[in-house]
C-alpha cells in the first residue's frame, strides 16, 4: 500500500538527536525535560504555598524528600508494568537500573512521592492535605514538560493516522510492520496539551470554589485518569494487557474512580479551605508570648 506523498511531506517532525555529549559526558534530552518539569513544579508550588500562608521555603524541602522517591517510584512501576525488556527473552534486568534511557511511571512517581512528600512534610511540621493541593497543578505542567522527552526519544507514540498533526518517526524508530513515511497520533503533545488544560482549570476551581483537604488535588488524579485513559487506548508500544485492555488503562479507570470518591467524601466531611497549613498550630499562648516579646 503506497502512502500520498502529501501526507508523506505533512505532520510533525521528531527531532533527529536526543543525546549531546560534552566531552565523555552525555546530555540527554529526556532527562533535561524531567528536570525542567521539576523546576517547573516547584515554581509554580512555592506560589501557591505562599498564598495559602505558607512559607515557600518549605517546598524545597519538603521536595529533597519527594523527588528521589517519585524518581525510584516511577522506575519501579515501569519496569513492572513492562518486563519484557528487563526480564524477558533477550531482556537485560541491569538495563532496569539505566534510567537515563526513559521510562518513568507516572503511578508509581506520585504513589512513592506522596511518601516522600508525607516524610518532608512531617519533618517540617506541614499537613500534608493543604500541601497537597498547593502542588497539585505544578505536577501536571511537570508532566507535561517531561512529555517532551519522549518527543525526543521518538517513543511512546499512538497507532498511525492521515491527520495533517501526525508524527514523523525516523526509520530507526519505527515500529516493525510499518512502512517509512507513516505518520503516527503524537500522544505525547496530547498528553501536554490534556494536562497543560487541566492544570489551569484546577487553579480556576480552586479559586473560584476555595476548595482544600486534599481536594484540588484528588481532582488532579481525576483529570489526569481521564485523559491518560484515551490517550493511552491510542499507543502502541509493548504494554502488560489484562482482559485485553494495556495495564495502563485499568489503572486509570480504577485510580480515576478512586480519586473521584475521594473528591467527593472529603468535600462533605471538610468543606471549604484548610484553617491551618500547621500539624501543631500555634496557640492562643503561643501567640500571647510571641506579643509579649515582641514588645519588649
Amino acid at each position: 500500500m503506497s502512502i500520498p506523498a502529501a501526507v508523506l511531506a505533512a505532520g510533525i517532525p521528531s527531532p533527529s538527536q536526543a543525546v549531546w555529549h560534552l566531552g565523555p559526558f552525555p546530555l540527554r534530552a529526556y532527562a533535561f525535560a524531567i528536570l525542567l518539569g521539576i523546576v517547573a513544579a516547584a515554581v509554580i508550588t512555592r506560589r501557591r504555598w505562599a498564598e495559602r500562608g505558607g512559607d515557600p521555603e518549605t517546598v524545597l524541602d519538603i521536595a529533597y524528600w519527594a523527588v528521589p522517591f517519585g524518581i525510584v517510584g516511577g522506575r519501579i512501576y515501569h519496569v513492572l508494568s513492562s518486563p519484557d525488556a528487563y526480564f524477558g527473552p533477550g531482556g537485560d534486568p541491569v538495563r532496569a537500573l539505566f534510567i537515563w534511557e526513559g521510562g518513568l511511571g507516572i503511578w508509581g512517581a506520585v504513589a512513592f512521592g506522596a511518601v516522600g512528600a508525607w516524610i518532608g512534610c512531617r519533618r517540617h511540621g506541614v499537613r500534608l492535605a493543604p500541601f497537597a493541593d498547593a502542588l497539585a497543578p505544578g505536577l501536571l505542567v511537570a508532566q507535561a514538560i517531561g512529555r517532551l522527552g519522549n518527543w525526543f526519544n521518538q517513543e511512546l507514540f499512538g497507532g498511525p493516522t492521515t491527520l495533517p498533526w501526525g508524527l514523523q518517526i525516523d526509520d530507526a524508530h519505527l515500529p516493525a510492520g510499518f512502512e517509512p513515511g507513516t505518520l503516527f497520533h503524537p500522544t505525547f503533545l496530547y498528553e501536554m496539551l490534556w494536562n497543560l488544560a487541566a492544570a489551569a482549570l484546577l487553579v480556576w476551581l480552586d479559586r473560584r470554589f476555595r476548595l482544600g483537604h486534599g481536594r484540588v488535588f484528588w481532582l488532579y488524579v481525576a483529570l489526569y485518569c481521564a485523559g491518560r485513559l484515551w490517550i493511552e487506548m491510542l499507543r502502541i508500544d509493548p504494554a502488560e494487557t489484562v482482559l485485553g485492555l494495556r495495564l495502563n488503562v485499568w489503572t486509570s479507570v480504577v485510580v480515576g474512580v478512586g480519586a473521584l470518591v475521594a473528591f467527593v467524601v472529603v468535600g462533605r466531611r471538610h468543606p471549604g479551605r484548610d484553617t491551618t497549613l500547621l500539624l501543631t498550630p500555634p496557640t492562643t499562648q503561643d501567640d500571647e508570648a510571641d506579643a509579649s516579646t515582641t514588645a519588649r
